[in-house]
């Protein structure tokens, strides 16, 4: 098979490397463009029939791949041609991945190759998970292995994917909508549990009742759990029907385990005794107190999800945490419950490597719940990091594999590629005309058309978050205009014919891109300020 490869000035120097290196028979056109894809199908068309005309009429090309950021669809190019063509990677240097694979690669023609890549390898995985949760017969036959309990309807344990059980922090103070929010956003970004967090020191025990019968019907036929040393909290949810207990210790058990075994209710157990003040610190001192209770729970038969309490880095010790669930781990057969929150909340860093770091090595401890809150700015959206994160790590331990090249992952702000070396051989091309160096004008006039007030409305679902834009004339509102993107609202302001300066529709221009940034990462936008700062300079 003889594939022609279309590109442009800049990329043709790496295109023709990498096409000569490839076992495939590629021909590369360089076309009349500096930039590939500033290409479109009529151009293409143009220079492949003045150029191929003999290798068109014996049809001796048997295959055409266009630049993968052409804007335009290949479906022209093809019907004129009659001649298969499909668009190429988003960047060139994906190029020798794709002509590797085009035997058994099904190319398309509005969609870059990359991309279709990876929306098989994500779709792939998804559907490996699905058909493992859908597989009653084999969850039946997991939940008589010993480490594996059912928490109201839902499997826990080390044979399933981590559950990420999201805290609603201090819910007895929340209002009823704000409690019902939370709840949704939590289940909207992948929360298996919603655990009902209560306040240290106070007894709200009149008020569970009631957020429980609130909760049931938005959580269905996910877990829902009470967050509470107070036995006399727990005793009111388990009455009410509550899946699982947090949490009992060696200073409330013998309140607890005759209501937990009554009920059925699982509980997560600390190796502390909160009554007396006691907190076990080291490695044997976490083990054997847990171990303790561990015995104490089985003489009943209530069944327990182990915490042996990770420790924020650098507080008592991370490692000796760590240490402690490896050693209680392999020698009982207890489901293990990891505390996320206590270490990402507990740290000035963003959550996203955080999470997916802890979840690592909470599979390899064989976790089986990833617990926590959303408290701080920096944390926002860890429910959802710990969701793919947790399918993550269950992909790998299903496939025997480092947790990369999964179909899903967390890379968000940076490239899996180093630029520099990618880019090396035609992104840093010259042009030959005038250099002139850029500087910023202080010199600020007016738009005669108006002025606008930007804000970004967060919704509980991402995805229906918005760009809302006011129009002043003279300090007075005018129009306001929303939209999900930058793009959206930037035209029908065009449209409205209300923005007549060239640096004012550049100024608007960059605040609205800040905005749809704003939305798609989380970060708070404010107008006219930067949203991102740079580490600090350590040199």
């Amino acid at each position: 098979m003889t594939i022609l490869i279309v590109t442009g000035n800049l990329a043709f120097p790496l295109v023709e490397k990498i096409a000569s290196k490839s076992n495939q028979d590629v021909m590369v056109h360089l076309a009349d463009s500096q930039v590939a894809a500033f290409l479109t199908p009529r151009m293409i068309i143009k220079e492949i029939k003045n150029n191929y005309p003999k290798e068109i009429a014996n049809g001796s090309i048997n295959l055409i791949i266009t630049p993968g950021l052409m804007r335009k669809s290949t479906d022209e190019i093809a019907s004129y041609l009659n001649i298969p063509t499909f668009k190429g990677p988003t960047d060139c240097a994906d190029l020798d991945m794709i002509l590797d694979l085009i035997d058994n690669l099904k190319l398309s023609t509005s969609k870059p190759a990359d991309k279709l890549i990876e929306e098989e390898k994500r779709k792939k995985a998804f559907q490996l998970i699905s058909d493992f949760e859908s597989n009653t017969k084999n969850i039946e036959t997991l939940l008589k292995k010993p480490k594996n309990i059912l928490v109201g309807n839902l499997p826990v344990g080390e044979d399933f994917p981590m559950r990420v059980l999201a805290e609603i922090a201090n819910a007895p103070i929340l209002t009823k909508e704000e409690l019902i929010r939370k709840c949704e956003y939590f289940l909207i970004n992948g929360a298996d549990m919603i655990d009902i967090g209560m306040v240290a020191g106070e007894d709200f025990s009149d008020k569970i009742p009631e957020m429980i019968k609130t909760l049931r019907p938005i959580v269905g036929e996910k877990a829902l759990s009470i967050d509470t040393l107070n036995p006399k909290e727990i005793a009111v949810a388990i009455k009410n029907g509550i899946d699982l207990v947090l949490s009992i210790d060696l200073g409330n058990y013998k309140e607890l385990l005759p209501l937990l075994k009554n009920y059925n209710v699982p509980a997560v157990a600390l190796p502390t005794n909160f009554a007396e003040g006691k907190v076990p610190h080291t490695v044997n001192q976490r083990v054997n107190a847990m171990r303790d209770l561990s015995n104490i729970c089985n003489s009943e038969g209530v069944q327990i999800i182990a915490d042996l309490i990770l420790d924020p880095v650098n507080s008592s010790s991370v490692v000796d945490s760590i240490l402690a669930c490896r050693e209680y781990y392999k020698n009982n057969n207890v489901p293990m419950f990891f505390g996320v929150g206590n270490v990402n909340e507990l740290m000035d860093t963003d959550s996203t490597g955080v999470n997916a770091l802890l979840s690592g090595i909470a599979m390899e401890l064989g976790a089986s719940i990833l617990f926590t809150p959303e408290e701080s700015g920096k944390t926002w959206g860890s429910v959802h990091e710990l969701a793919i994160a947790s399918k993550m790590m269950f992909l790998a331990k299903n496939r025997g594999s480092i947790p990369k090249d999964l179909g899903i992952n967390l890379i968000l702000y940076k490239d899996k590629k180093k630029i520099k070396d990618i880019y090396e051989d035609y992104e840093n091309s010259d042009f030959d005309v005038p250099l002139k160096n850029a500087n910023e004008s202080n010199h600020f006039v007016l738009d005669p058309g108006g002025s606008f007030k930007i804000k970004v409305e967060h919704a509980i679902d991402p995805k229906n978050s918005k760009i809302i834009v006011t129009h002043f004339k003279k300090t007075v509102p005018y129009l306001t205009i929303e939209g999900k993107n930058g793009k959206e609202i930037s035209d029908e302001l065009f449209r409205q014919g209300i923005v007549t300066r060239l640096e004012h529709a550049a100024y608007l221009g960059a605040e609205l891109q800040k905005a749809e940034i704003s939305i798609i990462t989380g970060k708070r936008y404010v107008q006219d300020f930067d949203l991102f700062k740079r580490p600090i300079d350590i040199n």
